[in-house]
């Protein structure tokens, strides 16, 4: 059986939603062993959907362990302490008073050992704003993403939680960085959420600069399709969306010879386009509403023109694409069964345990404290005290919908 690259590395998670899940999932499947330490409530994203886990706990702690404990306890901080002291990594999420409060700070950890690798993605950075708390909106609102983003003229934020996964992917690179590196310095990885939007950004923030130092004045476009008439998504006949790429002069001409657009010599440039965008738009427009999807995308295909269609996300892992390949794993969760796509490396990817479904609250609680030495006795004591939780293997995930649940009731 193959392992994944990082087989042997044992990794202690206190995170919550999605950056440092997110970030010890990649771990997970890049051959780690996680253990996910959990309040007695579970940590957030447990409970978000009809009072159950939802697409980010089943997406983002799939193969990890749970250990479900009072970190406020002596009993609780007791167990962490050793955690720390047996683990190769540490990562978390926490913000910078819940860390000191609950002794999860670099310098509480490396005391415990010295050797650890300590990861902990914050809001902010250094700056005035260090001991605040961010979420994925506010970086996205701190740096120049939602102003662009705009639904009926309101700036909204992204559907996905795009940073905190950046973040979260920053925090593996920093991490296996840190693997690879002699230097004790590279061990403590302190990651802003506001940092790492920055970074994302700096490509339209340089582009403002540029237009500014050009123009003599400061301009922003409200988004990047605004900038290049007939690039975007656009209805065809029979009601599907088709997104078609028109970054070039050359795109304009492949797109004109399949859509059936007369040459216009006009239009040949993208500064005469950008000049009579109205008509460029409602050129585009017309001729993709002029035909059914199947047929447009026929002649777009043979002409070489950038496009795709625009799926709604029942349909994304149903796509050819989508399903060729080693891309998915499917797992079973409850009572119900999930597709979900794998990091896409696959060659770097854990063999064993790649498809194993998430934890329940507490399911490995009892197994990790007797791995760390406490006797069976003990090990009840803290549960019966409340300082550690077992899963409760009875109690149904989700609340079901109440015609759904009165069906179940009559068979």
């Amino acid at each position: 059986m193959e392992s994944g690259v990082l087989t042997g590395k044992k990794v202690l998670e206190l995170g919550s939603m999605i950056a440092a899940p997110f970030a010890t999932h990649i771990l997970q499947q890049l051959g780690a062993t996680v253990i996910k330490i959990e309040p007695p409530a579970g940590e957030t994203t447990r409970k978000l959907v009809r009072g159950g886990p939802s697409g980010s706990y089943l997406a983002f702690n799939r193969g990890k362990k749970s250990l479900c404990l009072d970190l406020q306890s002596d009993q609780g901080r007791e167990v962490f302490n050793r955690l720390v002291a047996d683990c190769d990594i540490i990562l978390h999420n926490l913000s910078p008073s819940a860390a000191r409060k609950l002794g999860a700070t670099y310098q509480d950890c490396i005391r415990l050992n010295p050797d650890i690798i300590f990861c902990h993605i914050k809001g902010y950075g250094e700056g005035p704003l260090a001991e605040e708390v961010a979420s994925n909106p506010i970086a996205e609102a701190a740096t120049g993403v939602m102003f662009s983003n705009r639904v009926d003229g309101r700036p909204s934020r992204l559907g996905p939680s795009y940073h905190d996964q950046f973040a979260g992917c920053y925090a593996v690179i920093a991490v296996l960085s840190a693997l690879l590196s002699d230097d004790p310095a590279k061990r403590n990885i302190e990651l802003g959420l506001y940092e790492t939007g920055l970074h994302i950004a700096a490509r339209d923030l340089l582009g403002v600069q540029l237009k500014s130092q050009l123009l003599g004045r400061p301009e922003t476009e409200p988004s990047a399709e605004f900038s290049i008439p007939g690039y975007g998504a656009y209805e065809t006949r029979d009601g599907r969306w088709v997104y078609l790429v028109m970054l070039t002069d050359d795109h304009w001409r492949k797109f004109c010879a399949a859509a059936g657009i007369a040459p216009d010599p006009a239009l040949a440039g993208l500064r005469d386009r950008r000049r009579e965008r109205p008509r460029v738009e409602k050129l585009v427009a017309d001729a993709v509403a002029a035909h059914d999807f199947e047929a447009l995308t026929g002649k777009l295909a043979r002409h070489g023109v950038g496009f795709t269609e625009i799926l709604s996300t029942d349909r994304v892992l149903d796509a050819p694409q989508a399903m060729a390949g080693d891309k998915l794993s499917e797992f079973g969760f409850g009572d119900y069964d999930f597709t979900t796509p794998d990091f896409p490396l696959p060659s770097l990817l854990r063999a064993e345990g790649r498809a194993d479904a998430p934890p329940l609250l507490g399911e490995d609680t009892s197994e990790i404290l007797r791995k760390l030495g406490y006797e069976e006795d003990t090990v009840q004591a803290m549960i019966a005290a409340g300082a550690a939780l077992e899963a409760n293997r009875e109690q149904p995930l989700w609340s079901r919908p109440k015609a759904q649940a009165e069906k179940g009731g009559s068979e």
